[in-house]
């Protein structure tokens, strides 16, 4: 089963790990049909958890990769890296502003983005989205990277990041069907909804995935790119949303955990 995997054409394996982060989603989504609620601590420490893993990512899958691969280039080894992580932030800021979106545990009359009158869950559904986006782009970015043979482990870390990411979306799936259970939303609703976040990834790693391979001088900013969107859904939402019920030494050592988890996996695999 891994031999085949590892022969599939790198688009396709995008693919493949982008559907398994989704398929993560679902699974802490499907929590609600075993219960109503859950600890707002427990819920705190695994966004930390989540944040920690996406911060890891950004710096040992895409960051210290796109660096690695600038060197001997015209330019300083450091600017695709720089340049791609500042555009990365840019572009989720620019769509933070633009997309209606209410972030978990917010009262809607925070929604961000242009005003509309959608329902509540319409917006929250849009807000974890929003961040799922750059989690897929990364790993059809990693995935693509194969292809450009400028490093014999970029399909093992590749496969590490799409492990980290898809750990890491459990309990976005948690975060987000709970809430809405705790609404009295029917368990199938909120686990559809759930799952349905995450829908995005797949199309975000295909899209990634190809575009590095078609243009293969972007990878160093791609790589970048994505890790500047990273690090943005992180400080907006994630920490931010660990901390607003006080729980700010349990969301700590969450992303600290998560941290470490993602360096292991990349450490290890790459």
């Amino acid at each position: 089963m891994i031999d085949f995997f590892l022969n599939l054409h790198p688009i396709i394996q995008a693919f493949l790990a982008t559907c398994f982060t989704w398929a993560m989603t679902a699974l802490g989504a499907a929590t609600v049909f075993m219960t109503k609620d859950l600890s707002r601590k427990i819920l705190d420490g695994m966004l930390g958890f989540s944040g920690g893993v996406m911060i890891a990512a950004s710096i040992w899958s895409l960051l210290i990769p796109s660096i690695q691969m600038s060197e001997g280039s015209d330019f300083p080894a450091w600017f695709p890296a720089v340049v791609g992580f500042l555009i990365g932030g840019i572009f989720l800021l620019g769509i933070d502003r633009i997309l209606p979106h209410l972030h978990l545990g917010f009262p809607i009359q925070e929604a961000e983005g242009i005003k509309t009158n959608w329902e509540r869950v319409i917006l929250l559904i849009l807000a974890i989205t929003l961040h799922n986006v750059p989690e897929g782009l990364a790993v059809g970015v990693a995935f693509g990277a194969v292809v450009s043979g400028l490093s014999d482990g970029a399909l093992f870390s590749a496969t590490a990041l799409a492990i980290g990411i898809g750990i890491q979306n459990f309990p976005e799936g948690v975060a987000v069907s709970i809430p809405l259970r705790r609404e009295e939303m029917p368990r199938l609703k909120c686990f559809w909804y759930g799952q349905l976040s995450a829908i995005v990834e797949p199309v975000a790693g295909v899209i990634g995935a190809g575009a590095v391979i078609l243009i293969q001088p972007i990878l160093p900013y791609a790589l970048s790119f994505a890790a500047g969107a990273m690090i943005f859904v992180v400080i907006e939402e994630l920490v931010p949303e660990s901390q607003r019920n006080g729980n700010v030494d349990l969301s700590t050592m969450g992303v600290m955990l998560g941290f470490v988890v993602m360096m292991i996996l990349d450490v290890s695999f790459g």
